[in-house]
């Protein structure tokens, strides 16, 4: 698919410490069809991001490498890297992505062909997660499933449902609607500005499309226990809106109807093999059994649905009872400390009820 000239696309690359993923995220950027530069942002990098990215200038001549030497008071780090990024873009279309991405083949070109025929004005995609770890099996899949009942596609990309989402792993925008938006710049506070950006646009009369992406882009968004446990501590209260009733009814749910059934089961069947059971408790051993085979064979569908493979609906209790664990520690830090760290900074967040 060959696009116009007009439709050729600024890529906007926020990095703080990237070095095991800038080099990936570049040149996966640079085979696409539409790319009129690729602006990298090195947001304070303390690790050999720099020195990686001056390396690959050579091989991706559309490569621009900014840098920045401080956060300004008032400012998220990822907000401000992202705004002097758009600052310096002359594309129509901005792309704005993580560094922990890969984009495959064909994806750019297809993606604002649809923006360009549907008239869309903010696109962004769920990408595929790569989780080669039990923690991230069992954890990733159940937060994404449990994301897409919160915002669902359907709903995001209607122009008559309020609803409004967007996924910063993948954010393309028009220019013009972007800057009459205030850009980053008008969320520079915001944990979630991704969210609250789309919310700006769709606000504007902006046309929303929000998609599932396995198929066009992947990525692997933590590469250890902690740094999984500390984003999603970060994000998950902000997602649900600072919910509490929802968060601990979220929680009840992972613990009484996907952890729950498992452990009853099998205390059921050490019971029944102990022959101190009666017909009660085989009858109780085979409900808990259905209840857990429906809540397998529903998780198995969203997650395909998700693009994740099936095989990982065996790392369900797990993940449920982390996740539950997660929502609670989000809550605890959010309503309790109002002070978040992410990548070595520490921000100031509001508690709500």
């Amino acid at each position: 698919m060959r696009l116009d000239e007009s439709a050729r696309v600024s890529v906007i690359i926020p990095a703080r410490n990237e070095e095991a993923n800038i080099a990936r995220v570049v040149r996966s950027l640079a085979r696409q069809e539409g790319v009129g530069e690729i602006i990298v942002v090195d947001d304070q990098s303390s690790d050999r991001t720099a020195e990686i990215l001056a390396g690959l200038k050579s091989e991706v001549p559309l490569l621009r490498i900014l840098r920045v030497e401080e956060l300004p008071e008032g400012w998220v780090g990822k907000t401000h890297a992202a705004s002097v990024g758009a600052r310096e873009a002359v594309g129509e279309w901005l792309l704005f992505t993580d560094a922990d991405t890969e984009h495959l083949p064909g994806s750019l070109a297809d993606l604002v062909q649809r923006a360009e025929d549907e008239r869309v004005d903010l696109l962004s995609i769920s990408p595929g997660q790569e989780t080669p770890t039990w923690w991230e099996k069992s954890v990733i899949p159940m937060v994404f499933v449990k994301l897409a009942r919160l915002f669902r596609f359907e709903d995001v990309s209607d122009p008559e449902s309020p609803a409004a989402a967007a996924n910063g792993q993948y954010l393309l925008v028009r220019r013009e609607i972007y800057q009459r938006s205030g850009g980053h710049e008008a969320v520079k506070v915001e944990i979630l500005e991704d969210v609250e950006l789309a919310r700006r646009i769709k606000l504007l009369g902006g046309k929303l499309l929000f998609l599932p992406g396995a198929r066009w882009v992947r990525t692997r968004m933590y590469r250890t226990f902690g740094e999984m446990w500390q984003g999603w501590t970060k994000n998950l209260y902000l997602l649900y809106q600072g919910n509490t009733g929802k968060m601990l009814a979220s929680m009840a749910s992972l613990w009484l109807l996907d952890l729950l059934p498992e452990l009853a089961f099998v205390a059921s069947c050490v019971m029944v093999a102990s022959t101190r059971a009666g017909r009660v408790q085989t009858l109780c051993a085979v409900g808990f059994f259905l209840l857990a085979v429906v809540r397998q064979w529903n998780y198995g569908s969203a997650l395909v649905g998700l693009g994740f493979d099936s095989i990982l609906t065996s790392y369900q209790p797990v993940g449920a009872a982390l996740l539950g664990a997660l929502l609670l520690n989000s809550l605890r830090v959010h309503r309790s400390t109002c002070n978040i760290e992410w990548k070595g900074r520490h921000y100031a967040v509001k508690g709500k009820g």
